[in-house]
Order: structure tokens, then C-alpha cells, then sequence
């Protein structure tokens, strides 16, 4: 049997027909499996969605409770058995909730990695290794150029403004969903203990993030606050706050930018960017490469980024890889989500 008689390529994505089911369909399906809430890969409208309890409990802050015509919650490792396909769900450390899915008919077995990075993060499961025979990687940040490096030296930079500038506020420019709870929880290991204020976009997901055991410390709203009160603070917004009116309630503020696409530092210049943050909730070249040597996969598909350079790289190590070209994905992530500015990064950019 071939890898696509059991996932094959449709106008809405991934399709397993043997399961009836789409993979993170990017248009309304009968049963759509879905990754992870960022709304590049979990939209509104399906029939039935099926996914972790903390993806299905923030589709429906984000979407409301009519969604999908239908939910089911399902547990990491849980076997699910759909028509002619196992089914699989294991942790991608990528954000709360977030899922690589397995898929196995026939004594073949097929890993859609959804999006992934496989280093510590202290608001998510970690990442889950597992073997297979395809599978299929995102390629966000699949250039050599992309090596995010350590993100508490990262937080270490934004400490060090914060001393240095006591007078000034520090916003900090960050995905709503997963990026932004990552940041307060970075800076909380780091030692920080100050109350941290949130834009108003962040509250109701960070909320859910302290219902679901994530320990976040002291946060506080931004409104209502007065402007003196906000000297020597931490703010976490979106980006594209970063460049609002709204920045005026701050003194002096010191724009950051917690993104994997400030290691491109001509990126933060063009827009203005005072401390550019790599930090990232995607794999990078590193990750990505060594991701996918030990799955022990024969066969590659790559999605969503820098396809290309992947495909290339796994040439080289006789694997044989190919690009899956599925428009849609990439719209919300690390830099381009509805709230963010699209100019902060490429269009094919990150979601977290």
C-alpha cells in the first residue's frame, strides 16, 4: 500500500478517506481532526471536530460554543478507530493542547506533525518522538539561518532593559495564543516576580492557561491603569499593538518583539523594533533536521514554510521528500495572526 492511499492531497488538505477525515482542513468538512487553536490550522464550521480538550475549549473562546456541529475530546495516546484508520493523538510542544496525529491503516503508519518545536516549554506537554514511516513536518523556519538559540538568554536581555531603563515601560510584542503565556512563564523561572500587565487582547486566553494548572504569577490589565503606575513594567500585546495609539498610555516605552523571525535583525529595524526576542514556538533548522532523522520515516512531506530547503536536506540523506504546497497555512502564527501586523513578518510566517 502507498502512504497515499491512506493521506492524500484534497482542495480542502489532507484527507484520509479509508477514516473519513481531514487533517486541519483549511474549509468547512463532515469530520475534521485538528492540531492545535491557532486559526491557520483549527477553523470554524466543520461538521464534527475532533481534538485535545485544551484545543477544543479554545476554539470555542475564540469561535463560541457552535463551532462545529459536533465535538470529541480526545486524550493523548488515546487509540481512536475511524472506518478504516487508526487514529493516534501525542504531544507537539508547540502550544497548550497542541497534537501531532498519527495514522496508521494497513501496517503503515503516517505522523502529521501539525506545528512542533521540541524544547522546553513550561505551558505546554513536551514534544512526543514517534517512529514512523511518513512523516509529515511543518517547515516554518527551515533555513540554516534559523537557529533560535536559548530563549532564557533572550529573557535575560529583557531583564537587563527593564533594570537599565526603570523609567521607561517594556511592551513585548506576542501571539495572544501560546507565545505570550510562554514569555510570562520564562520571565517567572527567570526570577522576575513583578506584576505583569496583559493588553486586553491577551486576558481571556491567558486566563485559561491559569485554569488549566499553568502558573503565571501576578497579572494585571493594562486599562485602568494610570500611565506613572506603568513605569518599569512588563506589558504583553500583540504586535500589532506595537505600533498603535495604545502605546501612548505607556512612558517611553521599549518596544520588544518575541518572534523566531527576529533573528532576521533587518526585521526589527524596518519596523521599528527596539529589542527583537528570538523566541519561538516553532522547530528550527536544528530542530526540524533532527526531528526528522529520528522518526526513522523513509519518506518526507514537508508543509507550510520553506519547503524547498527541507526537501533538499532530506535528499542529501536518501530520504525521499516532497513538498505538499497546501495553501492556507502560515496566516496565524508568531507573526502574521489576525491581531498582528502582517508586515512584521512574511505572510508564510509563524504562528507562535
Amino acid at each position: 500500500m502507498r502512504p497515499e492511499d491512506i493521506l492524500a492531497l484534497t482542495p480542502a488538505g489532507l484527507c484520509c478517506k479509508r477514516g473519513g477525515f481531514h487533517i486541519d482542513p483549511t474549509r468547512p468538512v463532515e469530520r475534521a481532526l485538528i492540531t492545535h487553536a491557532h486559526s491557520d490550522h483549527a477553523r470554524a464550521g466543520h461538521g464534527a471536530v475532533l481534538a485535545t480538550a485544551e484545543t477544543l475549549d479554545l476554539m470555542r473562546l475564540r469561535y463560541g460554543d457552535n463551532f462545529a456541529g459536533t465535538t470529541q475530546a480526545v486524550r493523548y495516546g488515546e487509540k481512536l478507530t475511524l472506518d478504516g484508520a487508526a487514529v493516534t493523538f501525542h504531544p507537539a510542544g508547540h502550544v497548550l493542547g497542541s497534537a501531532q496525529i498519527a495514522v496508521e491503516s494497513s501496517d503503515l503508519r503516517i505522523v502529521a506533525s501539525g506545528d512542533y518545536k521540541n524544547v522546553a516549554d513550561p505551558t505546554c506537554a513536551p514534544f512526543e518522538l514517534i517512529p514512523c514511516d511518513v512523516f509529515i513536518t511543518e517547515a516554518t523556519f527551515a533555513l540554516p539561518v534559523f537557529r533560535h538559540g536559548d530563549p532564557r538568554a533572550e529573557i535575560g536581555k529583557l531583564l537587563h532593559s527593564a533594570a537599565l531603563f526603570p523609567e521607561r515601560a517594556h511592551l513585548v510584542g506576542a501571539y495572544s495564543l501560546g507565545k505570550a503565556q510562554r514569555v510570562i512563564a520564562l520571565l517567572r523561572q527567570a526570577g522576575y516576580a513583578a506584576p505583569i500587565y496583559l493588553h486586553g487582547a491577551m486576558e481571556t486566553i491567558t486566563r485559561y492557561y491559569e485554569s488549566r494548572g499553568i502558573a503565571l504569577g501576578e497579572l494585571r490589565p493594562v486599562r485602568g491603569t494610570a500611565k506613572a503606575e506603568l513605569a518599569g513594567t512588563i506589558t504583553l500585546c500583540p504586535p500589532s499593538a506595537l505600533a498603535d495609539i495604545w502605546t501612548r498610555r505607556f512612558p517611553d516605552p521599549v518596544t520588544a518583539f518575541a518572534s523566531g523571525w527576529m533573528r532576521v535583525r533587518a526585521r526589527a529595524r524596518q519596523q521599528g523594533v527596539m529589542l527583537p526576542l528570538v523566541i519561538s514556538d516553532h522547530a528550527d533548522w536544528d530542530g526540524l533536521t533532527a526531528t526528522v532523522a529520528a522518526t526513522g520515516a523513509g519518506e518526507i512531506w514537508v508543509t507550510h514554510g520553506q519547503e524547498d530547503a527541507l526537501v533538499y536536506w532530506c535528499g542529501t540523506r536518501g530520504l525521499k521528500a516532497r513538498p505538499l504546497d497546501i495553501a492556507g497555512y502560515g496566516d496565524e502564527d508568531e507573526g502574521s495572526d489576525g491581531e498582528a501586523q502582517a508586515s512584521l513578518i512574511p505572510e508564510d510566517g509563524e504562528a507562535s
